[in-house]
């Protein structure tokens, strides 16, 4: 795909939706960090309607330190691997305190030594809560980037490198939702709605639905 290809398609993304941002819901940078940690492997609105109940007793380090693993399971246990989840939570919680004074830190290799924190989570902290321009590449993503030939790779980290080397300058700091929802809603894993797409003559995928 070339260059004018690609910024046409992320021209269209803009104009549909100026303004993405991610669909879970989070007041502070440590509250995006909890429901992100809580959303792996699970739907954005199942972590909400969790989250929800949990922030309204408990949303910084301390306060869900002191509800101790049991109290945060009983808060969490719709989501699906809520125990490990909680656990990584509580030991996370407990390193914010001892080594960041109670704050997210704002460095990829300080979020990475987090546990339950790998390199994508990373990303949309950085991206979301503090807004730079990096791409956190999940499953849709990957779908999608390869899919269209935006930027195709054969893993994570290969497309990430190519969605940031690829994409303009103007369009890399909301590029991750973008794509995140494109893939979501329109670019479906098993079924992709072609027929509604709004960049339908750009993609290259050979085998589109009508």
């Amino acid at each position: 795909m070339n260059a004018a290809k690609r910024r046409e398609i992320f021209t269209r993304f803009r104009a549909a939706n100026p303004h993405p941002t991610t669909e879970l819901v989070y007041h502070t940078p440590f509250e995006l960090l909890v429901a992100v940690v809580l959303s792996a492997q699970a739907t954005d609105k199942s972590v909400n309607l969790a989250t929800r109940k949990l922030f309204a007793v408990a949303n910084t380090p301390q306060q869900i330190l002191d509800l101790g693993q049991d109290g945060l399971e009983s808060h969490v246990k719709t989501i699906g691997l809520y125990k490990g989840k909680a656990r990584h939570l509580i030991e996370t919680c407990r390193l914010l305190l001892e080594q960041n004074a109670g704050e997210v830190p704002h460095s990829r290799e300080k979020l990475e030594k987090l546990p339950g924190v790998g390199r994508k989570t990373a990303n949309v902290i950085l991206n979301t809560a503090f807004g730079e321009p990096t791409i956190a590449v999940d499953t849709h993503i990957f779908r999608v980037a390869n899919r269209t030939r935006i930027a195709p790779g054969k893993t994570v980290l290969e497309v990430e490198n190519n969605l940031l080397k690829f994409i303009a300058t103007q369009f890399r700091h909301d590029a991750h939702h973008w794509l995140i929802l494109h893939g979501r809603y329109v670019c479906k894993a098993r079924k992709p709605e072609c027929g509604r797409c709004l960049i339908r003559d750009l993609c290259e995928y050979p085998d589109k639905t009508v």
